[in-house]
């Protein structure tokens, strides 16, 4: 991170914010803190009737993606997407692209690609 520049890495972290943010909306997901973010992790409700501790399984030993689970009322009905550390695009890419997939094998009726589309139009802006 010192390599990196502690301006650019804020910058990262709050980029990939930004993207999961951008991401969690397009899918029609609900955010748990919309005007109060942290760059840290992404708060989630999941739909109504989807169980958050069988999703997070799901996509742990099925998939291979880790993401966290809500916190004391929320258990069972948010997970939460860290964006932190050595996080970079693909790693968000692959944890929307994975929820989506997750989401719909539990009956959730998300288009496919639409909470990717809308990440990568904000990690684009690193590249432009």
């Amino acid at each position: 991170m010192a390599r990196e520049g502690f301006d650019r890495v804020y910058a990262r972290h709050a980029r990939m914010a930004r993207a999961t943010r951008a991401a969690a909306t397009a899918m029609g997901l609900k955010l748990l803190a919309p005007d109060s973010p942290s760059p840290a992790a992404t708060g989630i409700f999941l739909p109504k009737g989807l169980d958050a501790d069988k999703v997070l399984d799901y996509l742990r030993d099925q998939m291979g993606v880790i993401l966290a689970e809500g916190q004391d009322q929320l258990k069972g009905k948010a997970i939460r997407i860290a964006h932190v550390g050595y996080m970079g695009a693909f790693d968000v890419i692959t944890a929307i692209a994975a929820l989506e997939m997750a989401l719909r094998k539990f009956g959730a009726e998300i288009p496919f690609g639409r909470g990717v589309a809308a990440a990568q139009e904000v990690l684009m802006e690193a590249l432009n």
